[in-house]
């Protein structure tokens, strides 16, 4: 029997009770209070780690002659992948009208705006001075500089940017009718003023409605194409350059893959506690949970395919170089990264085919927690794998990362989690509205 959309209990006014009380009235626990101090201790640990890199420059990471890429763009790309999607999720299946994503969007969204904005730290920080970082927008000005348009730094600015104002608008214009809700239905002045001035005037009426449905859809039209634009123009920054294994036409649908397969992974990792500690198992049901499952493992094959046409491609040209450069993922010096890339992102995930696994929570967070750590592994694999080892044997070095290198990337996670908690505490993580209309459209059909 198919699970349900939403549980057959939850009336209209129970939905908006349940998801504003969480806001409103729910006392913050002892759990938030924890993840919250130990966020903002690994925050506060970054911030210490971009203030000393300012001070001293990026010789505090771990890079060198052949390795001057490594963790702060294996971060960048890890982070701004993971971001895709939401985006798919709420505005993909927006467009082809899939009702089941309405207990999903709202923090996948979340997920999507907070993890490009910690993407867009990395490249200003590995600029060497980041405080010049401007130079990188084309604004007219009396010397006539302009950027580099053939970069890859520009490319990666302009897809920060456009792809970050985007997800903003959108996610801000689902929020104003929950904003309003929670307007009208908070007691104290200060929260009716708080939410009064983010929801913008909403009232409610049959034309604000109308300019919201028009304007919601356009986003989300604008929105899905960057899910592809973007990651396609990342994928660019590898392809451009005459290395072995980075020399590649299947970069942009890999690394479109590659992002989905992440992002549906920290959607389950992000979700399930949701759903567990905050009591949605009446709105994130099990038929969500296994969706969710399934786009991730549709998205994870793909992902092993390109690793094996990757291997293919390199032993059937006969190039010698990408011969070489297979035979050292293999075997090589970072040998043990390309095997825990695929224990995790295609041993593990070939347990998503029994529908047993798909309803066992704790294996499904395993799961997808097991992707997030292969999908960077993939990212540093890719990017020292093809630096550290290349055409010349007088080139060759290791990479070996420092305490900073470490800092950074704990760090960016820690930034994450602090601005998802807070969003937790402060904005309905569940559309109410949308789930309302769901819940009309199931009574129409059950009637």
């Amino acid at each position: 029997m198919t699970a349900p959309l939403l549980a057959p209990r939850e009336t209209h006014a129970s939905i908006t009770d349940k998801v504003s009380d969480i806001v409103l009235e729910r006392p913050t626990g002892r759990l938030w209070l924890l993840a919250f101090a130990l966020s903002f201790v690994l925050t506060a640990w970054l911030g210490a780690g971009i203030v000393w890199l300012l001070a001293r420059g990026v010789g505090i990471w771990g890079l060198d002659v052949p390795v001057a890429w490594a963790f702060a763009i294996a971060d960048y790309v890890w982070w701004i992948a993971i971001g895709m999607a939401g985006t798919f999720i709420s505005g993909g299946l927006y467009l082809a009208r899939q009702g089941w994503r309405n207990a999903l969007n709202r923090y996948a969204e979340a997920m999507t705006v907070f993890a490009v904005s910690v993407s867009g730290i990395f490249p200003i920080l590995h600029l060497g001075r980041p405080w010049f970082f401007y130079w990188l927008a084309p604004y007219p000005d009396r010397m006539g500089v302009w950027p580099q348009w053939r970069s890859s730094l520009f490319w990666d600015f302009s897809a920060i940017v456009a792809y970050l104002l985007v997800s903003v608008l959108y996610f801000y214009v689902g929020l104003i009718p929950d904003l309003a809700t929670l307007r009208d239905r908070a007691r104290t002045r200060g929260k009716q003023i708080f939410y009064g001035l983010l929801a913008a005037g909403w009232r409610g009426e049959a034309r604000h409605w109308q300019r919201f449905e028009t304007l919601n859809l356009l986003l989300a039209a604008m929105a899905v194409p960057l899910v592809f634009s973007v990651h396609s123009m990342v994928a660019l920054d590898f392809s451009e350059g005459l290395l072995p294994g980075w020399h590649s036409t299947i970069f942009p649908p890999f690394f479109v893959a590659g992002a989905l397969f992440s992002g549906f992974g920290m959607a389950l990792v992000l979700g399930l506690p949701l759903r567990r500690f905050f009591d949605l198992g009446d709105f994130i049901t099990e038929r969500h949970i296994a969706n969710l499952a399934k786009l991730m493992l549709a998205a994870g094959l793909f992902v092993d395919y390109s690793y094996a046409s990757e291997l293919f491609n390199a032993f059937y040209s006969g190039d010698r170089y990408e011969v070489a450069h297979a035979m050292q993922e293999l075997t090589g010096a970072y040998a043990w990264v390309y095997w825990t890339i695929i224990g995790c992102n295609v041993v593990a995930i070939q347990a998503l085919w029994s529908a047993r696994v798909r309803r066992n929570h704790a294996a499904l967070f395993v799961i997808a927690l097991l992707v997030l750590i292969g999908m960077w592994f993939e990212r540093f694999e890719l990017i020292v794998g093809s630096l550290y080892h290349d055409f010349l044997p007088s080139s060759w070095g290791m990479f070996y990362p420092t305490f900073w290198d470490i800092t950074f990337l704990a760090g960016s996670i820690g930034l994450f989690l602090l601005l998802f908690l807070l969003f937790v505490r402060l904005l309905p993580m569940l559309p109410m509205f949308e789930l309302r209309k769901l819940r009309a459209r199931l009574d129409r059909e059950a009637a």
